[in-house]
């Protein structure tokens, strides 16, 4: 009888690319994923511990695996495992604490993988597949605890991802999300020491994937404003039917002086900057941002900063947080710490912006062609109770922005790129009128 995996992931999609990796690995000696109510050989838990309540939920997944797989063997991974490995190391059932994930190969190679895999054939369960393009981050924010549990920057071979976004998009997925620590990174680690003219950069990966056959779209995950190059966007230009008019910049706070004490490398000014260049070269594109609300010593007047810089960006999404005090990080032991109730009211207040930035977003896409993935999808009931021939699409567009319509097309399934118009708009989603055709 084959030997029985469970897998769970928690945190970015850094993590979710490694832990398929590890899965496909372990599945070429024959481990088969465990079905409802089995109980697993073996478990692997890929932590997280960009926050507090990470090592809290990584902690309670550990155990919760542990009651209900009382004989497995436990490997635990992640950020939170590279932070407190003797931490642990004493929760029930942990066999393996892998530290770093350059390990990964080793760890495969005790389960007796031999043909360790160096990319995925496919990313389980998902229409869009994720692919990590490099780690590490050299960058020292003052809120942020992952350069120190992900600090050597490393590229992936640029062949090894071409190679393995065309296994992927032939194995059926029609969008391929671009992902790393620090994304921009990509290439730096190898252009110390040659001539500018030498170096390779995320723009010139993004060139030759965008070159390979087959009906699927790029995405890029987060990046920094600075990143943003004119290389960047000109690759964005001319393969603007590959690489989707969506770029997520991390803003983390829309005041100069609350950036300072973050220690980001610019200013709102060379922000908004980078999104006029965005707008001027791509048609309607979708900028997407996060912001900590509440860092240490943040006045009202600095709050209302924020407000007026994602105003004059333009967001079409922004994902919202109050400021968590890691523990060793510089920002956890700054004075002026806010209380719990002033942040959330901040963050309510971000909400509503958000809101109707949104709408403003999703109402100019009206009359627009969008090309949406199809996700989900649901047969439509009569009022007598019968089951309709129409169905309830629904799916992402290359902007962003989630979108459904009613079909009968029975051509179109969950997984197609399909071409569509924007008919109409809210500030929760869009609707459209497509066809497969």
């Amino acid at each position: 009888m084959s030997a029985k995996l469970r897998v769970t992931t928690l945190g970015c999609k850094v993590n979710q690319y490694e832990t398929e990796l590890v899965r496909q690995g372990l599945q070429r000696v024959g481990f088969e994923d465990c079905a409802q109510g089995d109980q697993a050989d073996v478990c692997i838990v890929n932590t997280c511990t960009v926050t507090n309540q990470g090592d809290v939920k990584s902690r309670q997944v550990i155990r919760r695996m542990a009651r209900e797989n009382p004989d497995a063997r436990i490997v635990v991974m992640g950020c939170y495992a590279t932070r407190a490995p003797e931490e642990v190391a004493k929760l029930p059932g942990v066999a393996e604490v892998v530290t770093d994930k350059r390990e990964l190969p080793d760890l495969m190679s005790r389960f007796g993988v031999v043909d360790v895999p160096t990319g995925l054939d496919g990313f389980s369960g998902r229409h869009r597949a994720y692919v990590k393009v490099q780690d590490g981050c050299l960058l020292r924010c003052s809120y942020c605890i992952i350069p120190h549990v992900r600090p050597k920057l490393t590229s992936r071979p640029l062949a090894h991802i071409v190679d393995e976004v065309r296994r992927l998009t032939e194995a059926g997925h029609r969008e391929v999300v671009l992902t790393g620590i620090h994304l921009g990174h990509y290439g730096v680690d190898w252009n110390r020491n040659k001539p500018r003219e030498e170096w390779t950069r995320l723009s010139d990966l993004v060139r030759q994937l965008c070159q390979l056959p087959g009906d699927f779209r790029i995405r890029l995950s987060s990046i920094e404003a600075t990143e943003v190059t004119r290389s960047l966007i000109g690759v964005m230009t001319e393969y603007s039917d590959r690489l989707v008019p969506h770029v997520h910049l991390c803003l983390q706070s829309g005041s100069d002086s609350v950036l300072r004490r973050m220690r980001r490398r610019w200013g709102t000014r060379m922000f908004l900057d980078r999104c006029r260049m965005l707008n001027e070269a791509l048609n309607k594109p979708a900028i997407t941002t996060d912001i900590i609300v509440g860092f240490p010593g943040e006045t009202e007047t600095e709050f209302q900063q924020t407000l007026q810089t994602c105003r004059a960006a333009g967001f079409s999404k922004i994902h919202a947080f109050p400021f968590s005090a890691r523990r060793g990080t510089p920002a956890a032991e700054m004075p002026d710490q806010l209380p719990g109730d002033l942040k959330n009211q901040r963050v309510h207040q971000l909400a509503e912006l958000e809101s109707e930035l949104r709408r403003d977003y999703f109402a100019s896409l009206v009359g627009e062609s969008v090309q949406v993935l199809v996700e989900s999808d649901r047969e439509l009931v009569r009022l007598d109770g019968s089951e309709s021939e129409s169905r309830l699409l629904r799916g992402t567009t290359c902007r962003y922005a989630p979108a459904e319509w009613v079909s009968d097309d029975a051509g179109i399934t969950t997984g197609d790129l399909v071409t569509a118009k924007v008919i109409r708009a809210d500030d929760e989603r869009i609707t459209v009128s497509a066809s497969n055709g």
